[in-house]
């Protein structure tokens, strides 16, 4: 199917529904942090967790993040209510089923073992829960689900060599390795014999790169740890001859433009560098991070960055989604089933 290099007959507002009603697949999204407050409270009552927050309302206020520490503070706080199998199934399900009415048909989801590991929570218990929600997903949902477990950045690699060595086991049921939480005084080249390891064993390899550190970070998550995606990657422009690679590897970057104002990345939504992204012919995608923290599922970070960006097409749009699934760690079959779909959803718009 041909498609027209831009679609000036889309007005704005048809625009911004077409950004919701198309077939999209989520690659940047921490499970954790799809944890919204009222269901941290439910579990916290289920299993006597006490919270330092009063309230609902009283979490909610405690997410003015003045950086990524301060989030991932809060954070942790909130994933401490996390104990048993049927805890993670809840708050997968409760991700999967938003996902599924914001036209996700596939989704990597992110999660961080060790921050529950930590408190004495088995390896076996976090990842049965969330693949039994994975499973339902796929078959009630007809969402394409895969899971990625990430190492914190900061802590050793040597706990990092002990979770993956503890999830092994699980090998089936997780598809690749990440790397992310606090970013800066904490490179890539800390995690190079993890990745190694998890490489020889048939994962994807993912890092967080760019957000917060240099651009530096990301050159060696590419040169070091051999990633495949790198994670925000936003910093990149700061390097043109970074840039001009990543173009040229066709490298995609799991951009989430909420998240950046939040963590005061960028000044506002307006400021967000996506377009320059764009034109520097980069595999960018939209994402939603932690979207109970940062105020938007991956429909909302659509919605408000062309809100945001005018200069942003329809053309652009139909890129962003059709990248998705380029990036996907998916077969080929399923990518150009997805990809027709997308490509339908927009030939239905032309005059």
């Amino acid at each position: 199917m041909t498609l027209p290099i831009d679609f000036p007959h889309i007005s704005r507002p048809h625009l911004m529904q077409l950004l919701r009603d198309a077939p999209k697949a989520e690659l940047h999204i921490h499970i954790e942090g799809s944890l919204e407050p009222e269901l941290i409270f439910e579990l916290a009552r289920r299993n006597g967790v006490a919270l330092p927050y009063a309230s609902v309302d009283a979490l909610r206020q405690a997410y003015a993040f003045t950086n990524l520490q301060s989030f991932l503070d809060v954070y942790y706080a909130g994933a401490s209510v996390l104990i048993t199998e049927d805890d993670f199934d809840a708050m997968a399900w409760a991700y999967f089923r938003r996902a599924a009415r914001d036209n996700v048909v596939h989704t990597e989801i992110f999660f961080d073992p060790q921050t529950h590991t930590a408190r004495g929570i088995d390896m076996g218990v976090v990842i049965r829960g969330l693949d039994r929600a994975a499973r339902r997903a796929e078959a009630e949902l007809g969402l394409s689900v895969r899971l990625i477990l990430c190492f914190l950045r900061h802590l050793s690699e040597e706990d990092a060599l002990a979770t993956l060595a503890a999830a092994l086991p699980y090998r089936d049921r997780f598809v690749g390795v990440g790397l992310d939480s606090s970013e800066m005084g904490h490179p890539p080249e800390k995690f190079e014999r993890v990745f190694a390891r998890a490489r020889e064993a048939g994962l994807h390899l993912v890092a967080h790169a760019g957000e917060e550190g240099p651009p530096a970070y990301i050159r060696s998550a590419l040169d070091v740890l051999k990633v495949e995606r790198i994670d925000h990657g936003v910093r990149c422009v700061e390097d043109p001859d970074l840039v001009a690679r990543l173009a040229r590897e066709r490298m995609p970057l799991t951009v989430c433009p909420l998240s950046n104002i939040k963590l005061r990345v960028f000044d506002g939504l307006d400021r967000h560098n996506i377009p320059a992204l764009l034109a520097a012919g980069l595999c960018v995608t939209v994402n939603s991070d932690d979207p109970a923290y940062f105020g938007g599922y991956i429909n909302d970070n659509f919605v408000q960055l062309f809100q945001s960006l005018p200069q942003l097409t329809a053309r652009d749009a139909y890129t962003l989604l059709r990248n998705s699934f380029d990036a996907a760690f998916v077969e080929d079959e399923d990518r150009a089933l997805w990809t027709e779909e997308l490509d339908s959803v927009f030939a239905a718009n032309e005059p």
